[in-house]
């Protein structure tokens, strides 16, 4: 999001332009995932792109409710103007995964909320909401683990993993794996975990890919990066 466009590009404007966007085999690729628009992504990030950042036009995009307008928004804004309770908000109404996952990704961990944030939401009783905290959380396990209770996150995730509805058991066995790649005293028992668990065991995964199951993915990852 390099630069920032004069102010002038209207709601209007820009929602005209998705619209004409629109591509119905897109759409029904993405409903199969759960979200509900039919922009290809490569086009909005292109629209994204031209208008830079403007970080007013981002909320007011945002709160059309609309799923292509709200992920142009969480391209064209300015991650670290949100207020924490504003970031809270934003990721109880953001239930299609692709605006969740940006909004994380995006924002979140690019603003200075991200640890308050990755605390209170890993303890929140809507899974779709825990499962951000748990994103958050394996994030700073692969890149800053420093104070993580890794055994304790293994506790939780050898409990609770199972039987966890499904994007939070995503980002539980994502934490999984990243502690059993980048913490080699943890790695045996990250792997016995989802070897017992079979979480994502029989998840389809395409040719060139790496199977999200745990102990492949450790496996495969500790390979690459030891030029096994």
């Amino acid at each position: 999001m390099a630069g920032t466009a004069p102010t002038g590009t209207t709601v209007a404007e820009v929602m005209a332009e998705l619209a004409a966007l629109e591509d119905p085999k897109a759409r029904a690729v993405n409903e199969r995932h759960g979200d509900d628009h039919g922009v290809n992504l490569g086009k909005l990030r292109a629209v994204a792109k031209r208008l830079k950042t403007q970080q007013e036009l981002a909320r007011r995009l945002w709160e059309t409710g609309d799923t292509a307008a709200r992920l142009l928004a969480l391209l064209i804004c300015r991650p670290k103007a949100f207020e924490r309770a504003e970031l809270d908000a934003m990721l109880r109404e953001a239930r299609a995964p692709k605006v969740h996952d940006w909004l994380v990704n995006y924002v979140v961990k690019k603003g200075p909320h991200a640890e308050e944030l990755r605390r209170a939401w890993t303890a929140d009783p809507d899974p779709v909401v825990a499962s951000a905290g748990w994103a958050l959380t394996a994030e700073r396990v692969a890149k800053r683990p420093e104070g993580l209770d890794l055994p304790g996150l293994l506790d939780v995730i050898e409990a609770r993993m199972k039987d966890a509805p499904d994007r939070l058991q995503w980002a539980m066995n994502t934490c999984l794996a990243q502690i059993g790649i980048e913490h080699a005293e943890h790695r045996a028992r990250a792997v016995a975990i989802g070897e017992r668990l079979e979480v994502l065991k029989d998840y389809p995964t395409s040719p060139g890919c790496t199977s999200p199951y745990a102990p492949v993915w450790i496996a495969e990852m500790v390979r690459r990066r030891d030029g096994g």
